[in-house]
């Protein structure tokens, strides 16, 4: 049976660091993105690399780790609704706690001020929450296919990209009934 480290590509073994102040490790890793790795708009589907370079040091309060993430985020753009890729690329840096470590710092300060502090699970940390709160951040709220997207025609819900010139032409519905009147009714309905 093959243990959850070996499953999960972001969860990264740390026995060659530990307890071993000033030790340094470099290493790429590309791992599957985990489920909801985003935001409603614009996210990493789950399953699709991610591209790591990590670099893992040890400390004398546990093993820092650093370095770079990338991935493509994919979604809609807000003015269109055609597919937007996303190049993502950001940096992280967290100190994972030795458990003894995190306890000790626990009791010593004020719990309104202390922040969750993660702490490595026996030799092994967890990269998801630190590449989450990484890239998360990074992702625009309104993602659009180009800067210059025209969007949809509010009347009929055409993109506008493809036809630029593209109107409609709209009747106050209160002269409607005097169309009728000039005998050429087709004129009154839209486009």
């Amino acid at each position: 049976m093959s243990s959850p480290a070996r499953e999960n590509r972001l969860v990264i073994d740390t026995r060659s660091l530990v307890r071993r102040p000033g030790s340094m490790v470099e290493e790429s890793v590309e791992a599957p993105a985990p489920a909801h790795f985003g935001t409603d708009v614009l996210t990493v589907p789950e399953g699709a690399p991610l591209d790591i370079e990590l670099r893992l040091e040890s400390v004398m309060e546990g093993v820092l780790a650093s370095g770079t993430v990338r991935a493509t985020a994919t979604g809609a753009c807000v003015r269109c609704l055609e597919d937007v890729d996303h190049a993502v690329a950001a940096e992280f840096q967290e100190l994972f706690a030795y458990p003894d470590r995190a306890a000790h710092h626990r009791e010593a300060s004020d719990a309104e001020d202390d922040e969750e502090q993660l702490v490595l699970e026996g030799d092994t940390l967890d990269l998801e929450p630190v590449l989450r709160d990484a890239v998360v951040p990074t992702l625009p709220f309104q993602p659009v296919c180009r800067e210059d997207c025209p969007g949809l025609c509010s009347e009929c819900g055409r993109p506008l990209a493809d036809d630029p010139t593209h109107q409609h032409e709209i009747l106050d519905p209160r002269w409607a009934a005097l169309q009728s009147l000039t005998g050429d009714e087709t004129e009154g309905k839209r486009n």
